[in-house]
């Protein structure tokens, strides 16, 4: 067999076997490799090193793109000064991920604007980095979904592929109310969740008034035993954002945005918590 049909046979195998960067880097890295009299061991070794990286690479870019992140934000990009109440450390922690083999849930509780949306992406982020599949929706795109799921008879379906997920992210929970078919939807999902996968929500309300947004005490009360059960909490009170840049833009005296503290809590519309949030 001719040096030729070696080559030829070779990237037919190696497409075969869908190793595309073996296929794209073998002359060059075995020309390196000649070179500096490498032997065959580290031929192979070098190449199957670029292929792992490159599959690393498109999977977490894979990830990423089906986690259906409304914008791509950072713990890097994030101003922890501005927020005293917030625990750094914990946060750091968390992107660690070490809670997401263990089951365990995140709140992330304050007032509007203070960057919860922007957190939780962050982590939500760094879940898809460390190789977990991760899925993020508004709590009330969340009820809409399960809703069409249920009315188009797919509705197992829908939740299967949510119990796949390692983390499911929960934002903006309180900004809507929910009908009662929704408001029992949505516990269904915490409930089959419950020690099954970790799930991560943002909300302005203080634990007393979820009632508001459910509709009922007891599933109020059922919701919060399973969801803060083994839980992180991230206090995140302080000054918005968008007051600070407002006031900045503008020159001028603003009502500023009351936080979170025992019975009170400002429901804000939900596109308040997503825009120009850092």
């Amino acid at each position: 067999m001719s040096g030729g049909d070696v080559s030829v046979l070779l990237s037919h195998h190696l497409k075969m076997l869908r190793l595309p960067v073996f296929l794209r880097e073998y002359p060059k890295v075995a020309a390196q490799c000649a070179k500096e009299t490498h032997d065959s061991a580290r031929f192979l070794f070098e190449l199957s090193e670029l292929e792992l990286i490159e599959r690393e690479k498109k999977g977490t870019e894979r990830r990423v793109r089906d986690a259906g992140f409304p914008v791509i934000k950072t713990l890097e990009g994030f101003d922890f000064t501005a927020i005293p109440s917030l625990n750094k450390r914990l946060v750091l922690e968390l992107a660690g991920c070490e809670y997401l083999p263990k089951r365990e849930n995140v709140l992330a509780v304050g007032n509007s604007g203070t960057g919860k949306t922007h957190v939780a992406i962050a982590l939500g982020l760094s879940a898809c980095h460390a190789g977990h599949a991760v899925k993020f929706f508004t709590a009330a795109g969340l009820v809409t979904a399960l809703i069409e799921a249920r009315d188009e008879k797919a509705l197992g379906r829908f939740k299967k592929q949510l119990a796949r997920q390692k983390l499911v992210v929960v934002d903006e929970f309180g900004y809507v109310p929910f009908s009662k078919t929704g408001a029992e939807l949505l516990f269904e999902f915490f409930a089959e969740r419950y020690e099954r996968g970790s799930v991560m929500v943002t909300t302005n309300l203080p634990f007393d008034q979820w009632t508001e947004v459910l509709g009922s005490e007891r599933l109020t009360g059922a919701l919060l035993d399973r969801l803060t059960h083994r839980v992180h909490i991230l206090e995140m009170n302080g000054e918005s954002y968008r007051f600070k840049d407002s006031v900045r833009r503008r020159g001028k005296t603003a009502v500023r945005p009351q936080p979170i503290t025992g019975q009170t809590a400002q429901a804000k519309d939900a596109k308040e918590e997503r825009e120009n949030t850092p």
